[in-house]
Formats: C-alpha cells, structure tokens, sequence
C-alpha cells in the first residue's frame, strides 16, 4: 500500500495535512460542545501554525465550533473540529483547525515569498 504525500485519500493518512505538526504537550482550555456546556481544561498533543491535536473526554462532531485558549491566555481562537478519534480506554483526540487566531501561537506559520 501507498503511504506518504502520493498515497490515494483514505489510506493510512486519511487526513491531507500541509504542515508537520510537532508533538508537544500544552496546556488548553476549549468550549463550545454541542451537547455538554461548559469548559474543559486539557492539553495538546501535537500543534501546527494552523492548528493542533487536542484530549478531549467528549466525544465532538466533525465541523462543530469551538473555542480554544492557551490557559496562560497568550492565544486564543475560534476553531473547527477536523476529526475526532476515539483513544484507547477514555476519551478522544480532536483535530482542530484554528479559524481566527488571536495573540502569540507556540508555532508560527511559514513566511510566504
């Protein structure tokens, strides 16, 4: 099987990612779940300049809207939830896609020429 940028959609990358993420365990807080209210405190674990991998013990809609702040409260934005895996045991791992970045992000996008 094709695995890397060629490799056909659904294969074992299923998600088409532009950017390396790094793996890198941040602090978070995220709210905006369509059935459960109120926030959750949790972490990252991998980011991007556009976005992250976020632990989650709810399980989110692919699509659904978000809030995602950095708890030292440098970094805010609204954000889109891109996948959302079950992990082993408890809980899930969210991709989030940041929409409107506000503040100084652990990741900064390249320059473009």
């Amino acid at each position: 099987m094709k695995t890397g940028p060629l490799a056909p959609r659904g294969s074992i990358f299923p998600f088409n990612r532009g950017e390396r993420r790094i793996p890198l365990e941040i602090p978070v807080v995220i709210d905006g779940h369509h059935a459960k209210r109120g926030v959750e405190s949790t972490f990252t674990e991998n980011v991007s300049a556009k976005g992250a991998r976020v632990v989650s013990v709810r399980s989110w809609k692919k699509g659904e809207q978000l809030t995602f702040v950095l708890r030292t409260g440098e970094f805010r934005s609204s954000a889109r939830v891109a996948y959302c895996q079950p992990l082993r045991g408890d809980g899930y791992a969210i991709g989030v896609e940041f929409l409107e970045p506000q503040g100084r992000w652990v990741v900064e996008s390249p320059k473009s020429a």
